[in-house]
């Protein structure tokens, strides 16, 4: 599966689209993490607890957005895009979306 941001793919030509595909996880912090968030904010620095959560939480988005794209029989997938919100304290939604095509 070819995965780009870009509206098309040099040297391939687009033959069908498909429609739109998305994947998306919804991720809490956890009471550890959050301990070892607050001793960073008193030091400062790279929060990497929640760095490696918000990095589990896209590769999830996306595979899913993947499984989606070919469940339709895609070839690739354009115009990627990451949102992510607040669902409530301390959780959140990252969303993967794109356009699922046929190659040509």
């Amino acid at each position: 599966m070819i995965i780009s941001n870009t509206e098309g793919l040099a040297g391939r030509e687009i033959q069908e689209v498909l429609g739109l595909v998305r994947g998306s996880t919804v991720r809490a912090r956890n009471l550890g993490r959050d301990f070892f968030a607050g001793l960073k904010n008193i030091v400062g620095g790279e929060i990497e607890e929640y760095t490696k959560l918000q990095a589990d939480a896209r590769e999830q988005a996306l595979q899913r957005m993947i499984q989606d794209a070919e469940n339709l029989g895609a070839d690739a997938v354009v115009n990627v895009r990451f949102t992510s919100s607040t669902i409530s304290q301390g959780a959140s939604e990252v969303l993967a979306y794109g356009t699922a095509v046929k190659l040509g």
